[in-house]
C-alpha cells in the first residue's frame, strides 16, 4: 500500500508573516512590541552575527514579553489570536495544497519551531499533526524558557525521525522557506523551497 506524508513548515511557509513576531503584537500592543525590541535588539543583532544562538535569543525574547506570564491567562490570548488574527495570515495557494494533500489522502504535519500554543487549535480544527517547540511551565507560569530544544533546523529532522518511521512511506512532500527549513527539506522526495510566493 502506497502511503504519503506532507511536512510543512509554517512561520513564512503556510503563513504571511512570522506568527512569533504577531503573537507579540496581538498580546502586548505595538508600542510594546516595538520598544520592547528596541531593548532587545544588542541579542538580536549578536543572533545575526552568530554570537549567541536562535534559541538564546527566542528565550530572551520570551522572558521579556512572557516572564513569569499565568498560563491560562496567555492560553486564553492565544486562542483569541488563532480565531482573529491567524486567518489573515495563512496563504491561499498553502491553504489549497493543504486541502489537495487531505483530498489525496496524503497524511500532513506542521513543523514549527514556534511554540504549540497558537498553532494547536488552528492544527487541530484543519486535521493537521503538529510538531513544535514547546514552552517552560513551573507553578502554572510561563519561565520565558523553552521546554526541551527549539524545533528549528535539525531539531526538526529529529523530531519528525522521533514521531514517524519514514520508511513507512513511498512518498515524502517538504515545504519551507528558510535554512533552518533545509534539513528538514533533504528527508523528501518532493522538496518545495519558498513554493508559495509570487
Amino acid at each position: 500500500m502506497n502511503r504519503s506524508i506532507a511536512f510543512f513548515d509554517f512561520d513564512g511557509t503556510i503563513t504571511t508573516r512570522d506568527t512569533f513576531l504577531e503573537i507579540i503584537k496581538f498580546q502586548k500592543g505595538k508600542l510594546a512590541f516595538y520598544s520592547g525590541f528596541t531593548l532587545l535588539s544588542p541579542w538580536l543583532i549578536c543572533m545575526k552575527l552568530g554570537i549567541i544562538s536562535n534559541t538564546s535569543a527566542k528565550e530572551k525574547v520570551l522572558t521579556y514579553f512572557f516572564g513569569k506570564t499565568p498560563l491560562k491567562e496567555f492560553q486564553i490570548k492565544c486562542d483569541a489570536f488563532i480565531s482573529q488574527k491567524l486567518p489573515q495570515l495563512i496563504r491561499p495557494q498553502a491553504n489549497e495544497t493543504i486541502l489537495k494533500h487531505k483530498e489525496q489522502g496524503i497524511q500532513i504535519v506542521v513543523v514549527s519551531a514556534s511554540p504549540e500554543n497558537w498553532l494547536k487549535g488552528w492544527c487541530v480544527k484543519n486535521g493537521l499533526d503538529l510538531i513544535s517547540s514547546r514552552l517552560e511551565v513551573k507553578n502554572e507560569l510561563l519561565t520565558g524558557k523553552l521546554e526541551g530544544k527549539n524545533c528549528h533546523g535539525e531539531e526538526k529532522v529529529i523530531r519528525i525521525r522521533e514521531k514517524y518511521e519514514l520508511t513507512n512511506f513511498t512518498s515524502i512532500y517538504c515545504y519551507g522557506d528558510t535554512k533552518g527549513d533545509k534539513p528538514m527539506l533533504e528527508l523528501a522526495t518532493f522538496a518545495y523551497y519558498k513554493p508559495f510566493r509570487s
